[in-house]
C-alpha cells in the first residue's frame, strides 16, 4: 500500500499494489487508472492555486492534475482509456464564501481536468465529513469511504460499469 499524503503524487503499474489517500477533508484525491495497462495515479491536492508559488507541485491543482498525467503517461497508460475520478472537497471550516476551500478546491480539480482534456468519470464531493481514496492498480477499481461510513465503488474495476458521478 502506498499512501499519497497532502500534496503527493503516487502512481504505480505493480498491479497487485493499492494506492490510498487518507483525510480528505477539504482536499481532494484525484484519481487516474488505465487498468489495460495496469497503470494507476493519485494525488492528494490541497488548494486550488499555485498563484505562481514554489511548493509541491501535488500541493495545487493547476499544477498537480497535469504532472500526474505525465507521469500516469510516462508508466505506459493511454490517455484514450484513462478513467478519472474525484472525491473530497468536503466543507470543513464553514460553508459559502471564501472559507469553502473544499468547494474550490473541486472546482479546480475540474478546471484542470479540463484544461488537461480529461473528463471526470466519477466524483464523491461536498458535504461535510471527510474521505479515503484507494485504488487498486491492477483492475483500476476506486473505492471511498465516507469518514464513519462503509466504503463503495466509484470506478468498478474496469470491466464493470462505470459509477454515476455523485455529489453532496
Amino acid at each position: 500500500m502506498t499512501h499519497a499524503r497532502i500534496g503527493e503524487i503516487v502512481v504505480s503499474r505493480n498491479p497487485d499494489e493499492e494506492l490510498v489517500a487518507l483525510g480528505l477533508g477539504s482536499c481532494i484525491g484525484v484519481a487516474m487508472t488505465d487498468a489495460q495497462a495496469q497503470v494507476a495515479g493519485l494525488v492528494h491536492v490541497m488548494l486550488p492555486d499555485s498563484g505562481g508559488a514554489r511548493g509541491p507541485v501535488g500541493k495545487f491543482a493547476d499544477t498537480a492534475v497535469p504532472e500526474l498525467l505525465t507521469r500516469v503517461l510516462g508508466l505506459g497508460a493511454a490517455r484514450s482509456r484513462l478513467r478519472v475520478a474525484i472525491a473530497g472537497g468536503a466543507a470543513m471550516f464553514g460553508s459559502g464564501g471564501q472559507l469553502d476551500i473544499g468547494a474550490r478546491n473541486a472546482a479546480a480539480v475540474r478546471d484542470a481536468l479540463t484544461a488537461a482534456g480529461l473528463r471526470c468519470h466519477a466524483e464523491e464531493t461536498g458535504g461535510t465529513e471527510g474521505r479515503t481514496l484507494r485504488i487498486q492498480v491492477g483492475s483500476g477499481a476506486t473505492t471511498v469511504r465516507v469518514a464513519g461510513g462503509t466504503s463503495f465503488d466509484l470506478l468498478p474495476a474496469a470491466t464493470g460499469a462505470l459509477a454515476e458521478r455523485r455529489t453532496a
